[in-house]
């Protein structure tokens, strides 16, 4: 896949996450049982996002990749891409409690299909992200690597950690993510009263 291509995603990924919230906004027939059980993973992980926005800072929400230094402290001694993993649960929360009350086939439909969409989208921004950050830490970014996977968590912190927890950047870095998801639990509520 071409630079060009990997930027144009990476710059659009917000709106290119946002087609399978649609979906599940649109075709979600939720019920207490599927609110009970994903609401739960939903919040856990957006906590997971907080988490590692800390430490990572403001520069997550740029239209290019930029980072001022590794950050590999707090949840990235655990894994690469921890910001994506708490939106990959906290997705698949929302599809949860969105799903419920549908069908079987619908149900499965709604949850792989936008689970996979967001595959898809971390299939491409996470290796452009990675060519920046190879090309920018050198060897330092290649150590990390070897250290911590990209996706399955490790279950002990890796040894090589640098970084510094700063809760304080919190609100101003996540004030999109948290509209968002307080968005979702408003159209969650809607829809489970009218069903």
């Amino acid at each position: 896949m071409s630079d060009e291509l990997e930027a144009l995603v990476f710059k659009n990924r917000g709106a290119a996450l946002a087609v399978p919230a649609l979906l599940l906004l649109i075709f979600g027939k939720p019920d207490a049982l599927g609110v009970t059980l994903g609401l739960p993973l939903a919040f856990a992980g957006e906590l997971l996002r907080c988490w590692a926005v800390g430490y990572s800072g403001v520069t997550t929400r740029g239209n290019a990749v930029t980072a001022p230094e590794l950050v590999t402290a707090g949840p990235y001694a655990f894994v690469r891409n921890p910001l994506y993993v708490g939106n990959f649960v906290t997705a698949a929360g929302f599809a949860i409690a969105f799903t419920g009350a549908n069908s079987a086939a619908a149900k499965i439909a709604l949850i792989a299909g936008c689970l996979g969409a967001m595959a898809a989208v971390y299939a491409v921004i996470i290796p452009h992200e990675e060519k920046f950050l190879r090309a920018r830490f050198g060897e330092a970014f290649v150590r990390y690597c070897e250290a911590v996977p990209p996706i399955v968590p490790r279950l002990e912190a890796a040894e090589l950690q640098q970084g510094t927890w700063k809760p304080g950047v919190i609100a101003q870095a996540e004030s999109k993510t948290f509209i968002t998801f307080g968005v979702m639990l408003a159209a969650l509520a809607v829809k489970a009263l009218l069903i």
